[in-house]
């Protein structure tokens, strides 16, 4: 297994991508700017509240992410990206069930 290059190598030579949970949350200071980052945002993941939204993604889906909103922010503006292990998934604690937070969750494109 190479795990440091963000990659599982299974039995048939075939490479998939190690995907994990991260919480991202932005502060952004004009509304413009704001309405971009959250469609933007809506494409990738699940918005758990106003500006906080969950999403499953493997390394280089997390950098493109980061690099299409550093695009769009200024530098006034924040942003907060937590990546979730298994282990801090699973203690998850609010008002939905847990299984919410899937290992694999099913994957839907926006186009």
């Amino acid at each position: 297994m190479d795990r440091a290059a963000g990659f599982v190598r299974p039995v048939q030579n075939q490479v998939i991508p190690v995907k994990n949970w991260y919480l991202i949350s932005y502060d952004v200071h004009d509304e413009k700017r704001l309405k971009q980052v959250a469609r933007l945002l809506e494409g990738r993941g699940e918005r758990l509240q106003f500006s906080v939204f969950r999403c499953f993604l493997n390394k280089r889906e997390l950098q493109r992410l980061r690099w299409e909103l550093s695009r769009i922010m200024d530098p006034s503006d924040d942003l907060l990206v937590v990546r979730l292990c298994p282990g801090c998934v699973a203690n998850i604690r609010n008002t939905h069930d847990r299984s919410q937070w899937p290992e694999d969750p099913d994957r839907v494109s926006v186009v």
